[in-house]
Order: structure tokens, then sequence, then C-alpha cells
């Protein structure tokens, strides 16, 4: 899903996560702004990279609930900084925002995630 929208890692800590969004065509909608459904799926990714940031080879992560706010248009690239909040053994707690090129929230989200160990043959 990641490189269909064009987005890509800028960096990654324990706990932290930091994803950009090229704006392209596939990902505006008909008033050339970012379409909510990108800016979901681009944070639904950072917030479940930051849950398994502290190990992610280890781990694979599902979407158990997530909960978004649309603040404004944003029209351009746009950035996710996502946090892990608290890492349970099985659930855990992210919130992140996207930010526009001007440096202002475009959305804000709220996750919970299952954290599942990843088989040895998983990618």
């Amino acid at each position: 899903m990641a490189a269909t929208l064009g987005i890509r890692a800028v960096s990654m800590e324990s706990d932290r996560v930091v994803l950009k969004m090229s704006l392209s065509p596939a990902q505006s909608n008909h008033r050339g702004s970012v379409s909510g459904g990108a800016l979901a799926t681009l944070l639904d990714l950072g917030l479940a990279a930051a849950v398994r940031a502290d190990a992610p080879t280890r781990y694979s992560v599902a979407t158990v609930e997530l909960s978004l706010r649309f603040l404004r248009p944003c029209i351009g690239d746009v950035s996710v900084v996502a946090h892990c909040e608290r890492r349970g053994r099985s659930i855990s707690f992210a919130r992140g925002e996207a930010i526009d090129q001007e440096g202002r929230a475009v959305a804000s989200a709220t996750g919970v995630f299952c954290r599942l160990p990843r088989a040895p043959h998983e990618p």
C-alpha cells in the first residue's frame, strides 16, 4: 500500500516515526487537495509503524480502531509524525498528526493496534 501511494519513511526511532507522501493525481480529490482516504491511509500506516518501531522485524500489526479528525484541506506533499503512546503484550496505542508543507496540522489520528509476532518466513 505504501509504495502504491508513494509513501516513504523519513525517520524511525523506538517510539516515533515520520512518513512522507508526495501528492500525485491518484491521491487527489476533485478540488486538487489530498483525499481523505489517502490521508487516512497515511495516518494508519504511520501509527502502525510507530507501534512496531521498537522491533519492526519481530512484529506485524493489525488495526483494531482508528479515529481521524480532518482539520483543513491539504494541497501538496504531506508528512505524518506518529508516536507510540503505550505498548502492551498484545494491544498498543498510538497517535499522530498529518502536517502540510507549511507546517500546519491538516489531520490527526489516534489508533489501537494488535501486535502480532511474525512467522520466521514472513517478510
